[in-house]
C-alpha cells in the first residue's frame, strides 16, 4: 500500500498564495501541524475551550518554515543564488534548511550573545555561513537589508512580504480543523510578523467564505522587550525568551494594524510568567516548547487571573519546539535525584515502599 506525500504549504494552499507556474513547489514538509485541546489550561482558566497550535512540529522546529517555503521559492523564481537573513535563531535554521534543499547559499547574521545554541547548531549543520556580530538583532537586520541589495541575494526576513504570505497558512489550518475561526487568538510578538500574518490568513479565509467570524488577536511581548507596548523602540531588550528579544520590530505597523482591526491588544508579560507557562505546558499538557512559545499561554493565564473575559474558544500559538533551547530546560527544571544503584534506594527516592527482598 502506498500513499501520496504530504503537500507543503505552497501546493496545499496555492489558490490563496501569490504563486504561478514558474514558482518552484519548494517544500521540506512544512505545515499541517497539530491543533490539540488543552484540558489542564481549561481547568486553570475556569471554562471555555483552549486549543494549542503546535508549530514546533514543523521540520526545523518552528513556525518559520511556513513563510520560508514561499520566500525561498519566490527568491529562486527571481534568480537568487543566496538567501540572507538576520536572526535570533529560528529564522536562521529555517533559511539554512531551505537553502540546502534548493542548492543555494545561505548567509546568516546573528547577535554574538543570547542566541540559543540548538538553533545555531541547526543553521551550521545545514551548511549556512553564520556570522556573529557584536550587536543586536536590530543591528543585524540593518546589515542584511543593506547586503541584500547585491545582485543575486534575497532577503528572507519577515520584512519580505512572501514570508507573511506563507505564514498566514497556519490560520487556514486552524479554520480547517475547527470549522471556523476561534473567538480569540493568543500569539507571541517578537519581530511582529506572525500576528500580522495570522490576521491576513483569517481575513482571506473569511472573504472566501471558509470562515464566518474573525478572531480577536491577543499578542504578547516579554516585559523586558516590549517596544510595541511601550510605544517606542527598546535599545537593550532583555528577556529569557531569546526568540522575541527584539527592540524594534520590523513589522511594527502591520502588527498594530492587525491588533486594531481585530479589536484586540498587544500586552506584556514578565519573565516569571513566561517560565511558569513553560513549566505548565510541559508538566500538565505534555508539550515541550521553547520559552518564547510559552508567551502566548502566559498571556492567557495573565488575562484569566486578572478577571478578564476569555472567549468561548481560544487558540494559543506555540511557535517553536523545546529542543530549540535545551539549556532552558536545564535551567528551569529540577535536577535529577542521585542515589545508589539499588532497587531499594530508587523506591525510597520515589517515595514507594521498598520492594521485597529477592
Amino acid at each position: 500500500m502506498t500513499g501520496a506525500p504530504r503537500p507543503g504549504v505552497i501546493e496545499r494552499y496555492r489558490d490563496f498564495l501569490p504563486v504561478g507556474p514558474a514558482t518552484p513547489r519548494l517544500t521540506i514538509g512544512e505545515g499541517d501541524t497539530p491543533l490539540i485541546r488543552a484540558p489542564a489550561l481549561e481547568r486553570r482558566i475556569g471554562g471555555g475551550e483552549v486549543w494549542l497550535k503546535l508549530e514546533g512540529c514543523n521540520p526545523t522546529g518552528s513556525f518559520k518554515d511556513r513563510g520560508m517555503a514561499l520566500a525561498a521559492a519566490k527568491a529562486l523564481e527571481h534568480g537568487a543564488r543566496v538567501l540572507i537573513c538576520a536572526s535570533t535563531g529560528n529564522t536562521a535554521a529555517s533559511a539554512a534548511a531551505f537553502g540546502a534543499r534548493a542548492g543555494v547559499t545561505t548567509a546568516v547574521v546573528i547577535p554574538a550573545r543570547g542566541v540559543a545554541l540548538g538553533k545555531i547548531a541547526q543553521a551550521l549543520i545545514y551548511g549556512a555561513n553564520v556570522i556573529a556580530i557584536q550587536g543586536s538583532f536590530d543591528d543585524g537586520l540593518a546589515i542584511v537589508r543593506s547586503l541584500a541589495q547585491r545582485r543575486g541575494a534575497a532577503l528572507v526576513n519577515s520584512v519580505n512580504p512572501f514570508r507573511l504570505e506563507g505564514q498566514k497558512t497556519a490560520a487556514f489550518e486552524i479554520v480547517d480543523v475547527l470549522g471556523d475561526a476561534p473567538d480569540e487568538l493568543y500569539v507571541p510578538v517578537g519581530n511582529a510578523g506572525n500576528i500580522a500574518a495570522y490576521w491576513q490568513g483569517f481575513r482571506a479565509y473569511q472573504q472566501a467564505d471558509h470562515a464566518d467570524q474573525l478572531p480577536v488577536l491577543r499578542g504578547f511581548q516579554a516585559a523586558g522587550a516590549a517596544p510595541i507596548v511601550a510605544g517606542r523602540p527598546v535599545a537593550d531588550p532583555q528577556t529569557v525568551a531569546s526568540a522575541i528579544r527584539i527592540g524594534n520590530p520590523a513589522n511594527w505597523k502591520r502588527a498594530v494594524q492587525a491588533r486594531d482591526e481585530s479589536r484586540g491588544a498587544i500586552q506584556a508579560v514578565g519573565d516569571d510568567a513566561i517560565v511558569e507557562a513553560y513549566r505548565v505546558l510541559a508538566a500538565e499538557e505534555g508539550i515541550f516548547v521553547e520559552l518564547a512559545s510559552a508567551v502566548s499561554v502566559a498571556g492567557l493565564l495573565h488575562r484569566a487571573r486578572s478577571g478578564a473575559s476569555i472567549g468561548a474558544r481560544a487558540v494559543c500559538i506555540l511557535t517553536g519546539a523545546g529542543l530549540k533551547d535545551p539549556g532552558a530546560a536545564v535551567r528551569f527544571a529540577p535536577e535529577p535525584t542521585e542515589v545508589p544503584a539499588t532497587a531499594a534506594a530508587v523506591a525510597d527516592a520515589l517515595g514507594w515502599d521498598s520492594p521485597p527482598p529477592a
